[in-house]
């Protein structure tokens, strides 16, 4: 089928697919449905985005697209609002049906239950801060130099207590010494720290933050100056480096790829771009020459606690997903920084808290990129050699979430693998620390005078909904194990396979001793030439689990952090590891309670979750900037195929390439330099 004809068959042009991410229309007409159900309320608004479609309800939609059949109706399209009546101050969920422009229910949240942060209210609460009577006391007593100021950090405060209701933020405050842009504030950490409630923006109280490897704490008092540690160019003391040549991506012809609307076709891959609020970029419908791999993929949740024992530090655990949202964080990216070479970019939108759509330019960025070589192989007989190139597509999203950033980018190949490439940077969240006469902590590390960066864990959680030839799989995972010592094995190498398939919902463990790998297999259908049910393997990350104490809030909000592999039954709106509320929780209604169920997993529509991540006990030559730290997850075909599916991409060539050659220093002769023309030659033709 050409391309013109499957574009057709997939229009978009009247109304948004089913994984179309939300449009600034759409956000309008929530806020006229919802005001029009609560005439003369006054409403402030947390998130307004697309709810999933009911999954039963899309497959036969996706299905005709897939099979290039007559449509059916689009399943309902359903918005969801998260609000607060700013009359009771009470938080409240609703969802609408977008078609029929009418609620489905409205219904307000128990009291305990906090909504994620919005752009607006995390400003608020920064300008309340800084012009806090309070606050402005604790200024004082700095005696700062002229011209040197102070800012703030509005937290998410976390838990520590079952019994706190109010909506609070922590603000963490840092001296500014130089008037810059990118003055690295994070260098001078201040040993105050005021809370506020965001519901009534009443000032709660001071915290005074501890400065020695103990618990005391002391009134503020006269600030003794310290030389800033810069990242920006133009502030640093040591010039920058003047050996480096342009590096230029150039595609004269443009990309392989093609786009219709959120639909992207590379090369044998078929997906859908979506982007939400919440999780940011999120792939649906992913399929490899019309068969079917992934029906959702996405970073459904992360948390970073902090290992400072001292408080109020042992309230610090992010969750960037529930409590911030990556889509919310999202960079607008930029050509030739961001991304290099011939880039698509894909819009979000998100709604301000008085439910005005704000479009979010360039979230998602996409390009080709060379990955070296895809395979290769010389017959030593005759010379002749099979080379092709690994060429990849990247969708890419950095998000930054206050002090850090982090970089996602989902990379396909011509060999039908899905990487999901993690990178985190940014700067270290930091803590005043008194270290002028050598003083150190076992839970941190000293980055500068007066300031130290304490011991944390950025832990993911990898949804994959999986389509493996359909949507019933399995899942189980495949030990290497050395063989018994019998007649089978009379000279003791022999080493074969144990698999465990996993029947009923709940966790596992990865295995480096014992070469565990995890798969996803469809055992309705068979390879016709291993004999075996088609199937997909994840390669984990076999990381360090959380580390928080079971006791702790931040193990109980946290559970999902506490096992590298979750498999559960599918069900609609069991799409965060963490559940769906994580500010301030005091345990999470998520993965560790849905396994509970124990569901049937064999043969089903199940989802599996990988928590991976990073155990991160800072460097010093992590600060002032972190240099980038990379993790990544794989989906391979195992059995999916009968053969390599790399095996049609055209062989690698200058005349296709168009390499350059290094020029040759200009050798002169002498008795102990020359170079006969005919090693000149066999040189140059290995070159060649």
């Amino acid at each position: 089928m050409s391309l013109a004809s499957e574009r057709a068959s997939t229009a978009t042009a009247v109304s948004p697919h089913p994984f179309d991410p939300i449009q600034p229309a759409e956000i309008t007409l929530a806020v006229r449905i919802l005001e029009a159900a609560l005439p003369g309320i006054p409403l402030r608004y947390k998130r307004i985005d697309v709810n999933e479609p009911v999954k039963k309800d899309v497959i036969p939609y996706i299905e005709a697209e897939r099979l290039r059949m007559p449509l059916p109706p689009k399943p309902t399209r359903v918005l969801y609002v998260m609000f607060h009546r700013l009359d009771t101050g009470a938080f409240l969920k609703a969802l609408l049906n977008a078609d029929t422009k009418s609620p489905i229910f409205i219904k307000e949240l128990p009291r305990e239950v906090q909504g994620p942060l919005d752009t607006d209210e995390v400003t608020e609460i920064e300008e309340l801060c800084n012009r806090h009577p309070a606050v402005l006391a604790e200024i004082e007593k700095l005696k700062l130099p002229p011209g040197v100021t102070v800012c703030n950090d509005p937290w998410m405060y976390g838990t520590d207590t079952p019994d706190e209701s109010r909506r609070l933020f922590q603000c963490f405050m840092y001296i500014v010494e130089v008037d810059h842009p990118q003055n690295n504030h994070y260098s001078l950490p201040c040993k105050f720290s005021p809370v506020f409630d965001a519901t009534t923006m009443e000032f709660v109280r001071m915290d005074y933050l501890p400065g020695g490897a103990d618990h005391q704490t002391a009134e503020t008092s006269m600030w003794k100056p310290v030389k800033t540690i810069q990242y920006a160019h133009d502030l640093l003391d040591e010039p920058l480096r003047t050996d480096l040549k342009p590096y230029i991506v150039q595609q004269p012809e443009g990309a392989s790829f093609s786009v219709d609307g959120n639909f992207v076709y590379w090369q044998k891959w078929r997906f859908r771009v979506g982007f939400n609020n919440r999780e940011g970029l999120v792939l649906y419908n992913v399929t490899y020459d019309n068969r079917n791999i992934v029906y959702r993929l996405a970073v459904s949740e992360m948390t970073v606690p902090y290992a400072d024992p001292r408080a109020p530090y042992h309230r610090k655990q992010a969750f960037d997903v529930g409590d911030c949202g990556f889509g919310v964080a999202a960079n607008q990216l930029s050509l030739g920084c961001d991304c290099l070479g011939h880039i698509k970019y894909f819009d979000g939108c998100r709604t301000d808290a008085k439910g005005n759509p704000v479009t979010l330019k360039n979230v998602v960025c996409m390009h080709e990129q060379d990955n070296g070589l895809q395979h290769k192989h010389s017959n030593y007989r005759s010379d002749a050699a099979t080379v092709v190139r690994n060429r990849q597509l990247v969708l890419q999203m950095i998000c930054t979430v206050a002090n850090y950033e982090y970089i996602f980018a989902y990379i396909f190949d011509q060999a039908a693998n899905i990487e999901l490439e993690v990178r985190a940077t940014g700067i270290l969240s930091t803590v005043p620390f008194d270290n002028e006469n050598g003083a150190t902590v076992p839970w941190g590390t000293n980055v500068g005078p007066g300031v130290m960066a304490p011991y944390h864990q950025h832990m993911f959680s990898l949804r994959i909904d999986p389509a493996i030839d359909g949507f019933n799989n399995t899942v189980y995972y495949e030990d290497s194990v050395p063989m018994p010592e019998d007649e089978n094995n009379p000279y003791l190498v022999g080493y074969t396979t144990e698999q465990t398939v996993i029947k009923k919902s709940g966790t596992a463990n990865t295995d480096v001793a014992r070469h565990r790998v995890f798969k996803i297999r469809n055992d309705n259908v068979v390879n016709p030439i291993t004999y075996k049910p088609v199937s997909y393997k994840l390669v984990t990350v076999p990381s360090q689990m959380l580390l928080v104490n079971p006791k702790a809030f931040g193990f109980k909000r946290a559970e999902f952090a506490t096992k590298p592999i979750w498999v559960t039954q599918y069900r609609d709106e069991e799409l965060y590891a963490a559940g769906e509320f994580t500010n301030q929780s005091r345990k999470a209604d998520g993965v560790e309670t849905w396994v509970q169920r124990n569901d049937s997993t064999e043969n089903e529509d199940v989802v599996l979750w990988h928590t991976f991540g990073l155990t991160h006990n800072p460097r010093i030559e992590d600060f002032p900037v972190m240099p980038m730290e990379k993790i990544s997850v794989m989906l391979r075909p195992d059995g999916f195929f009968t053969k390599n599916p790399a095996l049609d991409v055209p062989a690698s060539a200058q005349s296709f390439n168009k390499s350059t050659l290094h020029p040759e220093p200009v050798i002169t002769s002498s008795c102990c330099s020359n170079i006969s023309a005919g090693s000149k030659a066999k040189l140059y033709k290995r070159l060649d």
